[in-house]
C-alpha cells in the first residue's frame, strides 16, 4: 500500500496522530507500505518516523520516497540509505526559483509576511509554499480552496520550464522536478524493487486531481483512492485490516482511459 503524506496521513507538515501510527504499524505487520510526498526526507523523519515506534523487521516492511519520488529510502543496517537520488543541477534550480519567483509575484500571489521559506531548494526538488514552508493548516487551506491560485502558477511555470516536470503540490505548493521524475517515477521504481505489477498495488492519496502530484500515479494505472483528510485514511485502513459490514472503505476511482 502506497500513501501520500500532507492531508492523507496528517495534516500539512503535522505530525501523525496517535491513531494513525497505531493503523501503519498494524499495517506494516501484515503488508509493505509506501510513503510517497513532496515534502524532504527531513520532513519524513519529524512527521512520521518519530511518531512511529518501528522495530527493525517493520522498518524493513517501510519504503519512503520524499520529494514526489525524486529519492528513495529503504531501512538497512539499523539506518535509512538511499537506494536513489535524482537530483536537480543548480543551473536547473536557479531556473526553476526565477520562473517560480516572477511567475507568484507576476500574479499576485507573493506574499511579503510569511511562516518560513516561500521558496525551497529540496535537491531533487524545488518547491514554493505561498505562504512559507511553516504556514499553519487553517491558513493554507483558506488560501486556495477552490485551487484557482496553484494551478494560475502551475500554467504558468509549465509553459516556461517545459523540460522539467511541473506538479501542484499541498495546499499551497508546486513542486518542479526533473522532466518524467515525478510520483510515478517513484512508483515504477518501486514495483521493479519489490518485483511487483500495478495491480499489485493500491495508492491513497489527496492530489489525484489531473495537475496534482499524486495524477501521474493515476495515470499509470494503479489502482487509486481519494481522500479528503487523515481521518478518511485511517478508517480505510481500519475497514481494510478488521471488516466491519457497517463500515465501507471509500470506493477505488475509475480507471482512467489511457487509450
Amino acid at each position: 500500500m502506497v500513501f501520500d503524506l500532507d492531508d492523507t496521513l496528517a495534516l500539512s507538515k503535522a505530525k501523525i496522530s496517535p491513531r494513525m501510527s497505531q493503523c501503519l504499524l498494524r499495517l506494516l505487520s501484515q503488508k509493505n507500505v509506501c510513503i510517497i510526498s513532496g515534502g524532504r526526507y527531513e520532513q519524513f523523519q519529524t512527521q512520521v518516523l518519530e511518531e512511529l515506534p518501528l522495530t527493525p523487521e517493520l522498518a524493513e516492511r517501510l519504503h519512503l520516497m520524499p520529494t514526489c519520488g525524486t529519492r528513495y529510502l529503504r531501512w538497512e543496517a539499523s539506518g535509512w540509505h538511499d537506494v536513489y537520488c535524482e537530483n536537480l543541477a543548480d543551473e536547473e534550480k536557479a531556473l526553476i526559483i526565477r520562473v517560480l519567483t516572477e511567475g507568484a509575484k507576476s500574479l499576485g500571489l507573493w506574499a511579503e509576511n510569511t511562516w518560513g521559506e516561500v521558496i525551497e531548494d529540496r535537491g531533487s526538488q524545488v518547491t514554493f509554499s505561498a505562504l512559507g514552508q511553516q504556514a499553519p493548516h487553517h491558513a493554507k487551506v483558506a488560501w486556495d480552496p477552490d485551487g484557482s491560485r496553484r494551478r494560475a502558477l502551475w500554467e504558468y511555470a509549465t509553459v516556461r520550464l517545459p523540460d522539467l516536470e511541473v506538479r501542484s503540490g499541498g495546499s499551497t505548493s508546486i513542486d518542479v522536478t526533473k522532466k518524467g521524475i515525478d510520483k510515478a517515477y517513484g512508483m515504477q521504481r518501486l514495483l521493479e524493487y519489490l518485483d511487483l505489477r500495478v495491480e499489485d498495488v493500491l495508492f491513497i492519496g489527496d492530489r489525484l486531481d489531473e495537475g496534482g502530484n499524486d495524477y501521474p500515479v493515476r495515470q499509470m494505472g494503479v489502482p487509486c483512492v481519494a481522500v479528503t483528510g487523515w481521518e478518511q485514511t485511517a478508517d480505510y485502513i481500519d475497514a481494510l485490516l478488521a471488516p466491519e459490514p457497517d463500515h465501507t472503505p471509500p470506493p477505488l476511482m475509475a480507471p482512467l482511459d489511457l487509450r
